[in-house]
């Protein structure tokens, strides 16, 4: 009776110890953060896949019991693409419920200044399951973007920088359709009122600001740059905006702009072509793009760069007050290009 009473209490243990083990399998902390801390699943990925990439990438120590637990909870018959956060310590039932649930870890958009299409595709495709072609593929189809009221050179014009919350594998269609909407809510009434008090449209809005963006980092002074421009265009001046060289050429590191620069065959060389360009020139802050809607109004024609290198600049409408700017501004240029070619020699 004794051995049996014991032979019983073995069992027992036996028991207790493989419940608990059960329970250590599927509710203890086995999973392992995954290297970058993310597990990725691709789009079209089949339930093989994804186990050999959890056990190859040594998320789960084996495959027998996540099998046991996918199939109990219809895992392996719903497989959801995504980026996934893996906590070191996770529990199995955890990682499989996270999974078949499709609960993404959130991509944070963060778009500030852009100059290209292509800036813009490769910022996608290094954030995003699709990659920079594809983008950049949407970006360039006219067909596509004409229900946005865009075309290929306007389409920039429905980035506003700022934050965006997506998910990891979410198509360049998606992703647009996003920041169009927000893009909508951008233009209050409010905004819309001014932009029409300038009597320009909200992409001309944003093409000019684009420019006001790359000629300072100077807050107070990019709506005395935009009056400029605004009065340019009120008379009939070309703009004659050295940043749309830049930009036409594709040549971003351009400190000056000489006289051979400014005959660049391009549309968007408003040295060239009167008018704004066909496009913006970069994405532009919120910021700028309000110093635009609430430029001051000025008779201002001409401005050109403080000589003391403050990054601000002198305002005129004299032709002839300008060149005396433009003079001391040069002449200091000069002075420093001088100095550190001494100080290389």
């Amino acid at each position: 009776m004794k051995k049996k009473r014991k032979y019983i209490g073995y069992i027992f243990i036996l028991l207790i110890l493989g419940v608990g083990y059960i329970g250590w399998i599927l509710l203890g902390p086995t999973i392992n953060e995954p290297e970058g801390k993310y597990f990725y699943i691709h789009t079209g990925s089949g339930y093989q896949s994804v186990k050999d990439s959890l056990l190859q990438e040594k998320i789960i120590p084996g495959t027998i019991w996540f099998d046991k637990v996918a199939k109990y909870l219809g895992y392996d018959k719903g497989i959801k693409p995504g980026k996934y956060r893996i906590n070191q310590g996770m529990s199995l039932v955890n990682l499989v419920r996270m999974l078949r649930s499709g609960n993404q870890a959130p991509v944070n958009l963060v778009i500030t200044k852009l100059r290209t299409k292509e800036d813009f595709a490769k910022k996608l495709g290094n954030n995003f399951e699709c990659d920079s072609i594809s983008v950049l593929h949407f970006l360039n189809n006219n067909d596509s973007l004409s229900k946005y009221n865009l075309d290929s050179n306007t389409v920039m014009t429905a980035v506003i920088p700022n934050t965006y919350i997506l998910k990891w594998n979410n198509t360049p269609q998606s992703i647009f359709r996003k920041l169009f909407t927000e893009e909508q809510k951008f233009w209050t009434e409010k905004r819309k009122a001014q932009a029409a008090a300038l009597g320009l449209s909200q992409k001309e809005v944003y093409t000019l600001a684009s420019i006001v963006e790359e000629e300072t980092n100077e807050e107070k002074d990019k709506g005395k740059i935009a009056s400029v421009y605004i009065n340019r265009m009120k008379t009939g001046m070309k703009l004659a905006a050295d940043p749309t060289v830049k930009f036409a050429m594709k040549d971003f590191g351009l400190k000056r702009i000489y006289f051979k620069h400014l005959s660049y065959p391009s549309p968007y060389n408003t040295y060239q072509h009167p008018g704004l360009p066909p496009g913006p020139i970069c994405t532009p802050s919120i910021k700028t793009i309000d110093a635009v809607l609430n430029a001051p109004v000025t008779n201002y024609l001409f401005f050109v760069a403080k000589p003391d290198f403050s990054g601000y600049s002198n305002f005129t409408s004299s032709y002839d007050e300008h060149m005396k700017f433009a003079k001391a501004y040069q002449q200091a240029l000069d002075s420093v290009i001088r100095l550190k070619q001494q100080n290389q020699n």
